[in-house]
């Protein structure tokens, strides 16, 4: 199995898996399978394999650059709290072994409206604060983003300091070392995985350092209007802002080795020293367990590559 993972690693491009913390456990996924690994309260490990098909891949001009930036981002917060759901429900001994329910429209459009509330929160709230000090102007962007990432670290240190959540913290790093572990092409067993770094590129906290960037560059590039407009416009973008931020993240991943693309993800690898933690041997064997059970469903029906979530 070893030696399969390593062609395997070779074969495939750095995009090949992406994954999740869970609660007590990790999620993998490939193109076209989820993998999720939750240590049950009696230390065995319970494994569950869903198929998944992206609508990127259902209905071709999703698919498209940018386009495919948007329905992803939605679909990997809809099977991350599906995730969540059922690793709650393993790791209290609850999963009852059900089919889980499909992921259809009725499932997605729920899913986008609460997307969509969380984004416009994000960009709405410091687009109301920076009002009540600045009219508008250059000063006002520069304001505005400044309020945006004092926010957006705030939250960071928030989670990382709730004790509650410490533990997803660790697997978040256990999901990482065992991706770079995997992408290194060593063997995968704890004493390999260990060494690798807790930090990875494509992660989630990256992706929303990018779009931190790419807004305030869209924000300072769009004519002045006046205020109804100006609040609108960074409404409107918000599909925008995704679309470009998911198509650098997935060229940080492709050239991750490039000077220019290190000095590019530097600030979301800082920012993950707060969203994961240095895990456990036992969460390490977890995760390797999720990610050979997604090379396995990946070796032998060679899908194409997906993208971290």
């Amino acid at each position: 199995m070893v030696k399969n993972l390593s062609k395997q690693s070779k074969k495939e491009p750095s995009l090949a898996f992406g994954g999740q913390a869970l609660i007590e456990g990790v999620m993998i996924r490939s193109r076209r399978h989820m993998v999720m690994c939750v240590r049950k309260p009696d230390k065995g490990i319970l494994t569950n394999i869903e198929k998944v098909t992206s609508y990127c891949d259902r209905y071709k001009p999703l698919g498209v650059p940018f386009i495919r930036g948007i329905v992803a981002m939605i679909e990997s917060f809809y099977l991350g709290v599906k995730g969540l759901l059922f690793s709650a429900n393993a790791a209290l001994g609850e999963e009852s072994g059900e089919q889980p329910e499909k992921f259809g429209y009725k499932e997605l459009a729920v899913v986008a409206v609460g997307v969509l509330g969380i984004t416009a929160f994000f960009f709405v709230v410091p687009f109301f604060l920076t009002g009540l000090l600045i009219p508008a102007g250059i000063l006002f962007n520069i304001v505005e983003a400044a309020i945006r990432l004092t926010i957006f670290i705030a939250y960071l240190a928030l989670i990382s300091s709730w004790g509650e959540f410490k533990r997803v913290l660790m697997y978040h790093g256990a999901e990482h070392k065992a991706i770079n572990a995997y992408e290194a092409g060593v063997p995968m067993d704890v004493a390999n995985v260990k060494r690798h770094s807790r930090l990875h590129p494509r992660c989630g906290t990256s992706f929303l350092f990018i779009v931190l960037i790419v807004s305030i560059v869209l924000f300072s590039i769009v004519p002045t209007m006046d205020y109804v407009w100006r609040l609108a416009y960074r409404l409107l973008l918000i599909p925008v802002i995704a679309g470009i931020s998911y198509e650098l993240l997935r060229l940080s991943g492709k050239y991750r080795d490039s000077v220019v693309t290190k000095i590019f993800t530097a600030p979301g690898l800082a920012f993950q020293r707060l969203t994961t933690k240095e895990p456990t041997e036992d969460m390490l064997e977890v995760a390797i367990k999720a990610v050979e059970e997604t090379n396995k469903l990946t070796s032998s029906q060679h899908a194409a590559p997906a993208v971290q979530s």
